[in-house]
């Protein structure tokens, strides 16, 4: 029996962006996502959150840029649905520390992230970008992995050097949904899945898919793959907006997500679509 939707309790977006465009910052985007050359901005995603009933959210960085992550806080401090903000700290300089303090004190800083993304796997082998993690869990923050699919191998290794270090994986790693490619991201997300310090957001999948023909049975193998490595206790909603829009509507991923998860019980809907991320990053409570 299909069990109902989980709507009733605190529901929180994980994983979305604010920013202002320039062509110079944001070059990572390309023709093909044409459509996000411009602002986005709080008041352009709230009518978004309230049509589908999320509650909260936490914006991650998009530029690796002190100046990013300040704005960041100061719009969450204007606007108090952002329970939280994943920043970017230059990890790998020596005086890290005195930032890291500073972006703490103000409580809405919950996360770090680095776009590893765009390093060679070697990068999470440095000494200073480590030394940069171990702070993390000192001042009572978690670090977001965004990695791709190729790089699993070198990030479970990066993983196990921070056993204490509360880690989620962004976009399931990008896997190569458009390709229908499977292996051996399903083995490697497997093998991650195996830290319980790690979780997994459902998040940024529709833009590794084909953006105008995607259906949710081309990503339905990825999903089960991450529910069966991670479980309903560690995965947590996430939009990427506005990423997710050059392939979907907010309320679509909603949607969708919502559909992949609805044979489990309401509670575990309710750990996937908010507590989960409440959880790791410790967020306020709605007032």
């Amino acid at each position: 029996m299909l069990m109902a939707f989980a709507t009733s309790s605190k529901r929180v977006d994980a994983h979305q962006h604010f920013w202002r465009y320039s062509d110079a910052e944001f070059g990572w985007i390309n023709d093909a996502m044409a459509a996000i050359r411009r602002d986005f901005l709080p008041s352009d995603l709230k009518p978004l959150l309230d049509q589908s009933y999320i509650h909260a959210t936490v914006a991650v960085q998009a530029r690796q840029s002190l100046e990013e992550t300040d704005w960041l806080l100061a719009l969450a401090a204007e606007n108090t649905w952002i329970e939280g903000v994943v920043g970017w700290v230059p990890l790998v300089d020596s005086d890290v520390e005195a930032t890291i303090e500073r972006l703490s004190s103000t409580k809405t800083l919950r996360g770090v992230r680095h776009v590893l993304q765009a390093e060679p796997d070697a990068y999470m082998e440095r000494i200073d970008f480590n030394a940069g993690l171990d702070l993390l869990r000192r001042y009572g923050l978690t670090y977001d992995l965004l990695v791709l699919e190729h790089q699993l191998p070198a990030a479970i290794a990066l993983v196990d050097l921070h056993p204490n270090l509360p880690i989620v994986l962004d976009h399931l790693a990008k896997p190569l949904i458009a390709a229908h490619a499977i292996e051996p991201w399903r083995s490697n997300i497997r093998e991650l899945g195996r830290r319980p310090h790690v979780c997994c957001k459902l998040s940024g999948m529709v833009t590794e898919a084909d953006f105008s023909a995607w259906t949710a049975d081309d990503l339905l193998p990825y999903v089960e793959t991450a529910l069966e490595a991670f479980g309903p206790e560690r995965l947590m909603f996430g939009s990427d907006w506005p990423v997710c829009t050059v392939a979907s509507a907010y309320s679509r991923w909603v949607d969708t997500v919502e559909q992949f998860i609805r044979t489990l019980s309401i509670g575990e809907q309710q750990q996937i679509m908010g507590e989960n991320a409440e959880g790791f990053y410790n967020l306020s409570s709605i007032v």
